[in-house]
């Protein structure tokens, strides 16, 4: 899993590359949770769009960082535009909850 952080103004993007599972899932977590503390940020924005696959240790990973925008009174955003990931945050649910935008561009335009 290779993971990309950057900063805009108050909303931190990451990008995610690979395969986000039970093996990458933590150590994810735990950068992309310290990238957002140590910046004080608000929101968040999710790329996707780089993942070949996405277990049940993703969504999880997603619920989480959602709960700690909402503590911050930010949004949590996600980028995706494939089908397979799409149908995985279909079915559980999170697509009530969180708002899915085709580019960081829109995203970004919609914080």
């Amino acid at each position: 899993m290779l993971l990309d952080l950057e900063k805009n103004n108050k909303c931190l993007i990451a990008k995610f590359k690979g395969e986000l599972d039970h093996h990458s899932s933590e150590s994810t977590r735990e950068k992309i949770d310290n990238y957002y503390l140590e910046n004080n940020l608000q929101s968040i924005i999710l790329d996707l769009r780089g993942l070949t696959f996405m277990d049940s240790s993703g969504i999880g990973l997603i619920m989480g960082r959602y709960k700690n925008t909402i503590d911050r009174k930010g949004k949590l955003i996600v980028i995706n535009d494939n089908n397979y990931v799409e149908r995985i945050l279909n079915m559980s649910g999170l697509l009530k909850i969180v708002e899915l935008y085709p580019s960081i561009d829109i995203a970004l335009n919609n914080l």
